[in-house]
């Protein structure tokens, strides 16, 4: 996103987020439970499931109900085998847009991935037909107004490949995604309270829209947010 519009966008997200609690816990259990039973129920070995756990703590999931879903993963109790899929297309303008699923049903999923795109002015494209001008990073989002030379000086010492302030005053840290838990612990020690952070994929570009073209964006974005088996959704429109 370009950085006038970041933080609209992020407070944006939020307000949807706060409206959808339910839906946010069921794509965190999922979440949980892949990670899980990829890796183990051992959070200090298991850095992926250690996310999705903060994940949920900040989504205020009580903790005998995080409990209960890693040793379902795990193999102590019987749940649902959940596959985790990618989606890419173009939204309105030809903005790049990357969907992160899933879902015990593919079939399912990509008909529901698909006729969002459709119905909303976007198209599915192939593997990889967009994903090439993203990369995946860690990234931590600071509110304007955060001291901006403490967040850098913490941040590059902790191991942070940049910190990049925008034109709104955010201030991103990026990390590659091995890096990210020890930035983010370092930066949080020293009382610096990310708005956002996590693994992401960040676009190298980005495409302004404005006007109606703003908005059949976003109405895009919202329908394929709202989708139950969608995880994460990615693009590089600057709304």
């Amino acid at each position: 996103m370009a950085g006038h519009s970041k933080w609209a966008n992020i407070q944006h997200r939020k307000g949807r987020q706060d409206e959808k609690r339910g839906k946010i816990w069921t794509r965190i259990i999922r979440e949980i439970t892949v990670t899980a039973r990829a890796g183990g129920g051992d959070l200090s070995t298991n850095p992926r499931l250690r996310l999705a756990v903060d994940k949920a703590k900040a989504a205020y999931m009580p903790a005998d109900r995080i409990k209960y879903n890693i040793d379902k993963a795990s193999g102590t109790l019987e749940g649902v085998n959940y596959e985790e899929i990618r989606y890419e297309g173009y939204g309105i303008g030809g903005a790049a847009i990357i969907v992160d699923t899933m879902t015990d049903n593919r079939v399912r999923t990509v008909a529901e991935v698909r006729h969002a795109f459709s119905k909303h002015g976007g198209n599915m494209g192939t593997e990889g037909s967009v994903a090439f001008q993203f990369k995946h990073v860690g990234q931590l989002v600071f509110a304007p107004g955060t001291d901006e030379d403490k967040v850098m000086e913490l941040a590059l010492e902790a191991g942070a490949d940049d910190v990049v302030t925008d034109d709104d005053g955010v201030i991103e840290v990026l990390t590659a995604p091995s890096e990210f838990e020890a930035v983010k612990n370092a930066l949080e020690a020293a009382g610096l309270e990310p708005a956002e952070a996590g693994v992401t994929m960040r676009p190298d570009v980005t495409i302004e829209l404005s006007g109606d073209d703003a908005e059949r964006m976003q109405k895009l974005l919202d329908v394929l947010e709202d989708l139950d088996d969608v995880q994460e959704v990615f693009h590089n429109a600057a709304i």
